[in-house]
């Protein structure tokens, strides 16, 4: 992979996945997708803000957890993947997890796009930290706070990773890819109105 490769985000391996067209116009022809227009967004970045400044010293009771740091910035050169990770648990095994709060209903599966968000944010501690990273957390806002814990697999490791070098390759051949199969999906996608 080329050195000068960008560092990309979790959050946008996320969009990418639901369709790859979204780093064609936000990575390539640098086409802003004006997150603050959206209510969602603004929402949930107002309840996690508020979640930092009600207990910042809160421990989960349902975790075996020993402290947390909030809100840290990680990069990786060597993944091409940066981010901020809402928390970092310090586990009582000696490892580390990532812990995302998401502003949405809690689901009794778990999206595929959360978890290798997750795996992302889990590479990104491991390397940043030389500690174990064997689990991460999944916190769901909406309609009280419910959990999902994700295993950081090798399986899913690899998934995640792959997903970065697809689209490291979309902002380097800047070739427009093929959207996602699943047009119900450009409903609410921001580049519906110049994607054709």
């Amino acid at each position: 992979m080329d050195s000068a490769a960008p560092l990309i985000t979790p959050s946008e391996v996320m969009e990418y996945l639901y369709c790859p067209r979204f780093t064609y116009f936000l990575n390539v022809l640098k086409i802003r997708q004006y997150e603050e227009k959206r209510y969602k967004v603004q929402k949930g970045r107002e309840v996690h803000q508020q979640r930092l400044d009600q207990n910042p010293d809160y421990i989960r009771k349902k975790i075996p957890m020993l402290k947390k740091e909030q809100n840290v910035y990680l990069s990786s050169d060597v993944l091409h993947v940066r981010g901020i990770v809402d928390e970092i648990i310090y586990l009582k095994d000696g490892s580390l997890a990532p812990a995302d709060y998401k502003f949405t209903i809690y689901q009794p599966y778990l999206y595929n796009t959360h978890k290798i968000q997750t795996a992302l944010y889990a590479l990104l501690i491991r390397e940043n930290y030389q500690k174990p990273v064997h689990t991460g957390y999944i916190f769901y806002l909406r309609g009280g706070s419910k959990m999902h814990e994700v295993a950081i697999t090798a399986k899913l490791e690899r998934e995640s990773t792959l997903a970065v070098v697809a689209m490291l390759k979309i902002i380097q051949d800047e070739q427009i890819p093929k959207r996602t199969s699943y047009r119900v999906r450009c409903a609410d996608c921001c580049y519906k109105n110049i994607c054709v």
